[in-house]
């Protein structure tokens, strides 16, 4: 019955519930979005050791992200391959270059070698072609987003990186860095084009036999290179996201843009809802006349809420829903992991309540004897 009476009133009082409605769908619609660019830039800032196929990573000592590492001496290889935790090890190289487009310009590239024939830690998603190419030598690959500023080579032209000849044999679909763009080429061409002294690597990747006791492997891998970091890959991947969202500022920017969403659709509901019931006091009082208690009171507000706040939350992830399937694809970063929808839903209803505290209390003033007035 309580209920029915908040549902008939949210019906009468259309200007009002267009208002709390657009409140939550500000909150839901807006940081959502928010959060599905972070989401998105921070799968960039990780996205070498989220995709490498590896169970732990090799570097060199206090290495503070997976972007800015020393090279390693090709001797701490033979360390490792031979523990019976590990079921391969490989190197990676990760150098920087200038790529040279069809009008003549230069275009920097972040190149990422990788070792044949197993090509670990190369990339993992292609547009055209796949990761065979990768056995050529002077193969290297570009990626889909990155073609328009690459000059849009085809497949099977030849250009220049670091002044070194190389072939585009195949485009990725997907692996695009925080730093720049990356281009997957042969473990000896990335030497070539960076200019590495021999048997010194960026890192090295290393996989764990099935059923090995990650904890103790790692352990025993800290054993034996004392001198250098071991980390698992989510590790690592944990440290480089958190390293770029404490020191370039994106995390500070995307706190303050979520919270500036939240304040408006709390600022929205709690006018709103403070107008409709101020409008309807009289109709409070008559509720209280005639017997009608607090409590019933505060239920009819709180239904009002309840089914403002669940419409508007599916009318603003219909909505976000609409504008993450247009980007899917795009240069935009997005990406909501599957725990977040149904968090910001949560969080949303309960800051529409809070929201609508104030109006709780107008409501609750309503004086029955003023009806007799």
């Amino acid at each position: 019955m309580r209920s029915m009476t908040a549902f008939q009133m949210v019906m009468h009082d259309r200007s009002s519930t267009m208002g709390a409605l657009l409140g939550v769908v500000a909150i839901v619609f807006l940081v959502g979005q928010q959060l599905s660019i972070l989401f998105g830039l921070l799968n960039f800032m990780s996205v070498l050791v989220d995709h490498s196929g590896a169970d732990a990573w090799i570097t060199s000592a206090n290495v503070r992200n997976a972007d800015a590492v020393n090279l390693l001496s090709g001797r701490y290889l033979d360390r490792v391959i031979g523990l019976k935790e590990v079921l391969w090890a490989e190197p990676i190289l990760i150098g920087n270059g200038l790529f040279r487009t069809g009008d003549g310009t230069f275009e920097s590239v972040r190149v990422i070698g990788v070792r044949r024939p197993r090509i670990a830690g190369g990339p993992w998603a292609f547009a055209e072609s796949d990761e065979k190419t990768l056995l050529d030598l002077d193969a290297v690959t570009v990626d889909r987003l990155d073609l328009g500023k690459l000059g849009n080579p085809m497949l099977e032209s030849a250009t220049e990186i670091g002044d070194k000849r190389v072939r585009v044999r195949a485009v990725t679909d997907g692996a695009r860095g925080f730093q720049g763009t990356l281009i997957f080429a042969s473990l000896d061409k990335v030497k070539e084009i960076a200019r590495t002294p021999p048997g010194r690597y960026s890192a090295i990747l290393i996989r764990f036999q099935e059923g090995a006791n990650t904890t103790e492997a790692l352990a025993r891998l800290r054993a034996v290179l004392p001198e250098c970091s071991v980390y698992s890959s989510a590790e690592l991947s944990y440290l480089t996201q958190h390293y770029y969202l404490a020191n370039t500022g994106i995390g500070g920017s995307f706190g303050f843009s979520t919270a500036v969403g939240i304040l408006i659709g709390v600022i929205i509901i709690s006018l709103t809802m403070y107008t409709s019931v101020l409008g309807r006091s009289r109709d409070f009082a008559v509720m209280r006349a005639i017997g009608g208690r607090k409590r019933d009171i505060a239920v009819v507000v709180m239904s009002e809420v309840f089914i403002i706040a669940g419409f508007g939350v599916f009318l603003g992830f219909l909505m976000l829903s609409t504008l993450l399937n247009a980007a899917n694809g795009s240069a935009i970063p997005s990406y909501l992991p599957e725990p977040v929808p149904m968090i910001l839903a949560g969080g949303t209803i309960v800051i529409s309540l809070l929201g609508s505290l104030i109006a709780l209390r107008v409501a609750l003033k309503a004086d029955p004897a003023s009806v007799f007035h």
